[in-house]
């Protein structure tokens, strides 16, 4: 960038966040969730919704003129995304997304790029309204009749099993299994245990493969991804927690009378708290 350039004020929003990003100190895996979490409030931004799970990946978010930061109405706009993703992202999820519009905007005001800070008004997340309790037998019945894939199933009677954090499962590579004494040796010397049932799932989901992440993106891995989180025989990146997160709710939003989905803690809990037969 020249020195030129750089004193042109971007007319766009998505080349201000371009201009953020590179300037920005952050390591290639943060820039990349700060560009997803950035260009995720375009959406709202000019009142539309934002697309749910792979529909986000997949879509071009819409042209949204920089200076529309400015209008009275935008910090109602982000309030209101804010509550909607609420209903379906975990707010440590939504505290990123918000803290990386706030870094954002409070870049582009000391470059008086915009003389407002849309994002003033809006308090921070200190937790859900209510937890979400525990699945019941018949939810967790209902879950293996979805459409879900192979390494969703093996992930979900994961958590059911050991009740062990997502995080913590996720991390798990192949050469930690145990399969057929069904149990693993996780990060930290954290032993955990699951059914022969699920040892056969895993069994599937790995076809023979002894290395990498067990849980694997449908994706190549990009640029700047730790070596430890790619496969080396296939070139994918470790699942994160996020993007699990994401699948279970889509999987689940037919099953939901509220339409919203569930989360993927109350797997975990679902064995923590017990599950009733209703």
């Amino acid at each position: 960038m020249t020195a030129a350039s750089a004193d042109v004020v971007p007319v766009e929003y998505a080349v201000a966040v371009d201009r953020y990003l590179a300037e920005a100190k952050l390591g290639a895996s943060s820039r990349r969730v700060y560009r997803i979490s950035l260009a995720g409030w375009a959406w709202p931004l000019v009142g539309k919704r934002l697309p749910d799970g792979r529909g986000r990946r997949l879509a071009r978010p819409p042209v949204v003129p920089l200076a529309m930061l400015e209008d009275a109405d935008t910090g109602a706009k982000l309030a209101d995304a804010v509550a909607g993703r609420l209903r379906s992202a975990e707010v440590a999820t939504v505290s990123r997304e918000l803290s990386a519009l706030r870094s954002a905007v409070g870049w582009w005001n000391q470059r008086r790029w915009i003389a407002a800070d849309p994002t003033a008004s809006l308090k921070p997340l200190a937790g859900p309204p209510a937890a979400a309790g525990p699945l019941t037998d018949a939810q967790v019945a209902a879950l293996a009749r979805t459409s879900a894939g192979l390494r969703e199933q093996a992930l979900w009677h994961l958590l059911l099993d050991t009740g062990a954090p997502a995080e913590t499962l996720l991390a798990l590579d192949a050469h930690m299994l145990d399969l057929r004494g069904h149990r693993a040796r996780a990060a930290r010397g954290a032993a955990v245990e699951w059914t022969p049932l699920t040892s056969d799932l895993l069994g599937w989901l790995l076809a023979g493969r002894r290395t990498g992440p067990v849980f694997l993106t449908d994706r190549r891995a990009p640029a700047g991804t730790r070596p430890e989180d790619v496969c080396t025989l296939n070139g994918k990146g470790r699942l994160s927690y996020r993007r699990a997160a994401e699948i279970f709710t889509e999987h689940t939003r037919p099953l939901d009378p509220a339409g919203r989905g569930w989360m993927l803690h109350q797997l975990r809990v679902s064995r923590a708290g017990g599950r009733s037969a209703n």
